[in-house]
């Protein structure tokens, strides 16, 4: 039986490491449509329309793009002890313990990392935005980020152990594992290597999807998957390669689902011959796409 997270409640932001700032602020703005929360000497804080304080932070360094930790939101502040408590017990290790954030957004929290040097951040009592609404065409949160893996079964146990996801389906090539009524805010991709997979920001209807596609497209970035949409989450969808190689996703209408949601297998998941999601009308995975969703790091394991 699938259930809710007791320690976590959402998906906030995404941390990554880029080499150009001036770059990835034109992009994310101009062309992506996050607005800047805030910035420092040398770190860049984009929010959505919603009231997360920033849903991707970029980080001037030298090198490729590494993604530096995910963010999730703790229901409590006892969930930041717990954490501590549980993540060295699934082989992990505590990279900060609890404390203040130093950095815009503020809040209490700590950091982990399972055994393969994956980062997750849990934060409590970050800043929030007081005018959160939904816009045509502007992402309005994360929706989720995947996460490939040499070895999906043990970064499902320390998801499920160290931070109380459950999975909601398991596809022949994917783990999709849910914190709250999201059908998933983390998944996990059965691969030879543990880079990330992609963000997915979403939007706030199917229309802001297909404009967003279409606003890409014009602006040098095709898509790269999709239209489509998904089986598992139900969600629509279309996938664009960024600067730095960074897979990002527009998405909507993500299945919301309850403690009483039954996880499929994958037996329950599949498809006709020649067909990748529900529509089969979009582009299929470029060969672009796929080189990107192995091609960013974590910065512990990098």
């Amino acid at each position: 039986m699938t259930h809710a997270s007791s320690l976590v409640s959402g998906l906030r932001s995404v941390a990554l490491n880029v080499p150009d700032l001036v770059l990835a602020e034109k992009f994310y703005t101009d062309t992506w449509h996050l607005s800047v929360a805030a910035r420092t000497s040398e770190g860049l804080y984009l929010r959505a329309t919603g009231a997360d304080h920033h849903v991707l932070a970029l980080h001037r360094a030298e090198g490729p793009a590494r993604i530096r930790h995910v963010t999730l939101r703790a229901r409590s502040r006892e969930a930041l002890d717990e954490v501590v408590r549980r993540a060295p017990q699934q082989g992990g290790r505590v990279l900060t313990p609890a404390g203040s954030v130093d950095e815009p957004g503020g809040g209490i929290a700590v950091t982990v990392a399972d055994a393969d040097g994956r980062a997750f951040r849990l934060v409590w009592d970050d800043a929030r935005h007081a005018d959160a609404r939904e816009e045509k065409d502007r992402p309005v949160r994360l929706a989720h980020a995947v996460l490939n893996c040499h070895d999906v079964e043990t970064t499902r146990a320390f998801l499920e152990q160290v931070l109380d996801f459950s999975l909601s389906d398991r596809t022949r090539i994917m783990a999709f594992m849910r914190c709250g009524n999201d059908h998933h805010s983390i998944a996990l991709g059965d691969t030879d290597n543990d880079a990330l997979n992609h963000i997915a920001f979403l939007m706030p209807d199917l229309d802001s999807v297909m404009r967003g596609g279409g606003r890409m497209k014009d602006a040098g970035y095709g898509i790269q998957w999709g239209p489509g949409r998904h089986g598992p989450g139900d969600n629509a969808f279309n996938y664009f390669v960024g600067p730095f190689d960074v897979v990002i996703e527009y998405t909507a209408e993500v299945e919301q689902i309850d403690d009483s949601y039954q996880a499929g297998g994958p037996s329950d998941w599949t498809w006709p011959p020649g067909r990748i999601d529900q529509w089969g009308i979009g582009v299929s995975p470029t060969t672009q796409l796929k080189q990107a969703q192995k091609a960013i790091f974590f910065e512990t394991n990098s």
